[in-house]
């Protein structure tokens, strides 16, 4: 029969909105239900599936560079929240020309009412392998996308965690919004 019901949710990496046209070419539009989220909002999206998944049918969640910071030090972390304290434009900036590196940067839409509290979650997050499992064993599908030439999150940690229990697509010669030029 036709898939009439198609619903989506998708989560925005963090400070931006209306991105999601960028992954068009990721997202499948036959699944009843489908739970997606970019970067920070990979987590999010996570995050939304665990709480629901016992109450709403979700068939695919998709997770495009999802923030993984996990293997980063205190150091680093603490930098990145310095920077973006001390000059909140300039920080999103750069952090925007890192994502689209080492390719042209696009024009993307800015969420002004991230805070740094935002930022703080995203690096301090540490994935929950047990949850993950425990999804797929509710028969969600998970596919998780990431970029290799990604300057943003740590692709290797990443893929080795994500790749341990389930489908982990490396696209070698792209970057975090998974573009490849």
């Amino acid at each position: 029969g036709s898939k009439t019901n198609f619903i989506m949710i998708y989560f925005n990496g963090f400070c931006l909105k209306n991105e999601e046209s960028f992954f068009s070419s990721f997202i499948e539009k036959e699944n009843d239900f489908l739970v997606v989220g970019f970067s920070y909002g990979a987590i999010k999206a996570f995050e939304y599936v665990c709480s629901e998944v016992d109450n709403t049918r979700i068939d695919k969640l998709i997770l495009l560079s999802p923030a993984f910071f996990q293997t980063k030090d205190k150091a680093f972390k603490k930098m990145q929240l310095m920077g973006f304290k001390k000059d909140k434009t300039r920080y999103l900036k750069n952090f925007i020309e890192s994502c689209f590196s080492p390719y042209e940067v696009k024009d993307v839409e800015f969420d002004v009412n991230c805070t740094k509290d935002d930022l703080e979650k995203l690096l301090n997050y540490v994935w929950d392998i047990t949850m993950l499992e425990e999804l797929l064993k509710k028969g969600v599908k998970i596919e998780i996308y990431l970029g290799g030439e990604d300057k943003i999150i740590d692709v290797d940690g990443a893929f080795e965690f994500f790749s341990s229990i389930t489908d982990t697509t490396l696209i070698k010669k792209s970057n975090h919004f998974l573009k490849e030029y």
